[in-house]
């Protein structure tokens, strides 16, 4: 079903019909998505983020379904952000026990193995693990208007490989990384399993965070906050937190519940 309403550039949406929701069972969903064909570079799609789109590799969509709206970007105000007490332990651990190196975005056959062994024993009853591939991983995480993504590799630095019993240099995750003139926005993280009790994933948005008050960046986008959804709970963690509600970014406080 094609959805008529005009768009910057002149770009055109679609709504899909109703299928099960990935992330509360028992509820129909929608989804709005831009036209597969249209040409995307990087200043389209920083405004599709802007107003509440999320990619999939080329592909930018964001939730329509009838009577819900569960499904709340957020973002990050770098300049206001302070971690709390939990996220300084995560990150005194991880600085002495980890690496971090940035570089562009590629298919690396390391990352894809770590990525395929993520989704198989995190994931393994939902979607993505039915289509795990190299074709499919490449789709979902390379964009393609070229120098903007990064992966932020995270490794056992000496001291966490003498902590962990494993090897220097041992990935230990990747963090996909759209930059843009206004923030960073964390894609995807991905994780060897058996290093969770670190919380590779927390650890990854905090620095992105980081990363973007360093280069003067005022976001970092998190995606999609579901207030059902346990997978999603470690968003609401970062405060202050900036939802979007359809018409405009608003800020929610330590202590705050998002409502609208």
């Amino acid at each position: 079903m094609r959805d008529a309403r005009p768009n910057r550039g002149d770009l055109q949406l679609y709504l899909t019909g109703e299928h099960d929701c990935s992330y509360v069972e028992g509820l129909r969903a929608r989804t709005l998505f831009v036209d597969p064909l249209a040409h995307i570079d990087a200043a389209r799609a920083e405004w599709l983020q802007q107003i509440g789109f999320r990619r999939s590799g080329q592909h930018f969509y964001r939730p329509a379904c009838r009577g819900c709206q569960r499904c709340v970007p957020v973002r990050v105000p770098v300049s206001a952000f302070v971690p709390n007490r939990s996220q300084r332990r995560n990150i005194a651990r991880n600085d002495r026990e980890l690496s971090m190196t940035l570089r562009p975005a590629s298919l690396v056959p390391e990352h894809y193995r770590l990525y395929e062994r993520y989704l198989l024993q995190r994931h393994g009853d939902g979607d993505m693990a039915d289509d795990v591939s190299v074709e499919t991983y490449a789709r979902f995480l390379l964009a393609p208007w070229g120098g903007r993504t990064r992966f932020l590799e995270l490794r056992l630095s000496p001291l966490g490989a003498i902590a962990e019993g494993g090897a220097a240099g041992d990935l230990v995750g990747v963090a996909v990384t759209d930059f843009f003139s206004d923030g960073l926005s964390a894609v995807y993280t991905y994780f060897a399993p058996e290093q969770s009790h670190r919380a590779p994933g927390t650890y990854a948005v905090l620095a992105q965070i980081r990363d973007a008050r360093r280069l003067g960046l005022q976001y970092v986008y998190l995606g999609y906050w579901i207030s059902d959804s346990r997978k999603m709970a470690y968003k609401d963690s970062f405060r202050p937190l900036e939802a979007w509600d359809g018409r405009e970014w608003r800020r929610f406080g330590k202590g705050e519940t998002i409502r609208f």
